[in-house]
């Protein structure tokens, strides 16, 4: 497929000096035309970094990169022309209403005037902002704000959107509109490139990279990167829990586990195996088993694995 944002040996210091650390280390990244791409690590993995660099907010110290064939350094009036960017931070006018922000960004961005009415008519009932556009903006609510702040990146219809934590801070409810709204975008053609540190929002993408201290760690689909773990997963639930996670400890085959909520996530190697080896544990010890049973390995899975791998390094 088409790149139509390419990054190569891509690399930030924010300092100078013998122990000067990076940012970013030698990120090479291809995002596809039309697809929504996930930046997905931890604070201060250097997903607002890299953002910033791409939408030419932010030079880097070594490497190159390319947004539809522009070059982010030599040719950042043309990117900007095309690009849509969404800081994590809220970066709208709070003293400006919903409609004078939107018609702030549509004449900053270059969009006629004779076309801005019909632009605005549609994000505000696209973001469902058309009952506010009087208010304020620092009087909306967080998913409000982030909904408009949306609005005003697709105000110039970009090419390429890119959105630095967009459901960082808002509740569940504004999380799942935003990610319908990011839906709607996807199917009018935008590329979008979304950076977020929750591993549910990284299944929602046609394709991610894990980044991690700066490091690219790996990059895929998220069916794939489940599907190249070196384990299985098996899901157990039994009380008491001191027994639960003794048992784990001790049961051959286990290569590790974590605490979700009132069960645990085992990390095995064959869980056909694995599975009668702890229920006997467990009656043995009496303990009262509710749950066992095998479950699909997930995004946080790979990222915990990918962590502690490299970690491993250091």
């Amino acid at each position: 497929m088409e790149g139509i944002v390419i990054a190569q040996q891509l690399t930030k210091y924010y300092s100078k000096g013998r122990d000067a650390e990076p940012a970013l280390t030698e990120i090479d990244l291809s995002v596809n035309k039309g697809e929504l791409y996930g930046v997905v690590g931890p604070d201060g993995a250097g997903k607002t970094t890299l953002l910033r660099i791409l939408s030419t907010v932010m030079e880097a110290t070594s490497g190159s990169a390319h947004l539809a064939s522009f070059d982010v350094h030599k040719q950042p009036e043309e990117i900007r022309a095309l690009l849509g960017y969404m800081p994590q931070a809220f970066s709208l006018y709070p003293d400006l209403s919903v409609m004078e922000n939107l018609r702030f960004f549509a004449d900053m961005n270059g969009v006629p005037r004779n076309v801005q009415k019909r632009r605005i008519d549609e994000l505000l009932e696209f973001a469902r902002l058309t009952d506010f556009t009087t208010r304020r903006s620092e009087n909306l609510s967080g998913g409000m704000r982030k909904k408009l702040a949306l609005a005003c990146a697709l105000i110039h219809e970009p090419q390429i959107l890119l959105l630095d934590e967009p459901t960082t801070g808002v509740d569940p409810v504004s999380r799942r509109e935003l990610w319908q709204l990011l839906a709607k975008v996807i199917q009018r053609g935008v590329t979008v490139m979304v950076s977020t540190p929750y591993m549910d929002e990284a299944e929602r993408c046609n394709r991610v990279g894990v980044l991690y201290h700066g490091q690219m760690l790996i990059t895929g689909a998220p069916a794939e990167l489940e599907e190249q773990m070196p384990f299985r997963i098996v899901e157990v639930k039994a009380q008491p829990r001191k027994t639960l996670r003794a048992v784990a400890d001790q049961t051959k085959g286990v290569l590790g586990w974590r605490a979700v909520g009132d069960r645990l996530r085992l990390s095995v190697s064959n869980p056909a195996e694995v599975m009668p080896r702890i229920e006997k544990s467990l009656k043995k010890e009496g303990a009262e088993v509710s749950i066992l049973r095998e479950a699909k390995v997930s995004m946080e899975d790979v990222f915990i694995h990918l962590a502690e791998t490299q970690e491993a390094k250091v």
